[in-house]
């Protein structure tokens, strides 16, 4: 069985080999940068368009199968840049730090891409399920926090390092049934700031951005204890809802402009999602 630091060499192998002269000169000198939750939806979707405008992207989960399959999907569309599966819980602080001693001897990276996440359950404050609650505190907050805490130093030493938080329009407005999510993103969003006001003096930049409605194929299926149907309603009759490509493009045209611009917050919705209360649904 191959291992995921077996499929992490075969990967730079089959760059060198198979790549142009030009791609090998691109991907050797690339910019580098380490997104989490990529084994799904928006991560997923930023790391390959990351690898596809020629960085060096270390793809983070926990689901090494999912990695793998991202990283053979890169081989085969020839992307001028790669993709290096490294699976791991971003809230494993052991793990977290090998990775980063692991990026520091391949060259460093500039930019750390914080996409994992996500909800539990949709109780009411009043009968909120304490472990669902914990689990999103945990992997929201306490996930970014141990990436942060592992990658800035790397970042503050390359003198233009950038920091990007994806949290939800959730983080700003609450609403029925969302009280746990709002609390970790909220709690998340707090985090953001915080990091921008205190990284601003070693030049490292940091981006929020907040989605609205998102169809993605796991969010609220994860959210919803993996009923379907029911997750299949909460997007029913929205025209157009936003895809993980969509927050990708925007993630990566974020990170890719000039170092000195910030885009501090950056809030995108559907145009069917006119607020956090008001969607337009058809049909």
């Amino acid at each position: 069985m191959t291992t995921v630091r077996e499929s992490q060499e075969s990967a730079v192998q089959q760059s060198s080999v198979q790549k142009s002269p030009v791609q090998q000169s691109s991907s050797s000198s690339a910019r580098g940068a380490v997104v989490s939750g990529a084994t799904t939806g928006i991560g997923r979707a930023t790391a390959l368009e990351m690898a596809r405008r020629g960085w060096r992207v270390y793809a983070v989960g926990r689901r090494a199968e999912r990695l793998e399959q991202l990283q053979a999907q890169g081989v085969e569309e020839d992307v001028p840049g790669l993709l290096i599966p490294c699976a791991l819980d971003v809230t494993d602080a052991d793990a977290v730090a090998r990775l980063a001693e692991r990026v520091t001897e391949d060259g460093g990276a500039d930019t750390l891409v914080n996409i994992a996440g996500g909800a539990r359950g949709t109780d009411a404050v009043g009968d909120g399920d304490l472990e669902q609650w914990e689990w999103m505190y945990r992997v929201n907050v306490l996930g970014t926090l141990t990436m942060c805490k592992a990658f800035l130093p790397m970042l503050r030493a390359h003198g233009e390092g950038t920091v990007l938080n994806l949290t939800s329009t959730a983080a700003v407005t609450a609403y029925e049934g969302g009280g746990g999510y709002n609390a970790a993103k909220m709690g998340q969003h707090g985090l953001t700031g915080a990091l921008r006001l205190e990284e601003a003096e070693h030049n490292v930049r940091v981006i929020e951005v907040l989605p609205g409605m998102v169809h993605t194929e796991e969010f609220s299926l994860m959210r919803l204890g993996g009923d379907q149907a029911a997750a299949d309603k909460v997007y029913a009759g929205v025209e157009k809802p936003l895809t993980a490509e969509d927050v990708a493009e925007v993630c990566v045209h974020a990170v890719e402009l000039p170092h000195h611009v910030n885009l501090d917050q950056i809030v995108l919705r559907p145009v069917a999602q006119a607020a956090q209360h008001k969607v337009i649904r058809k049909g």
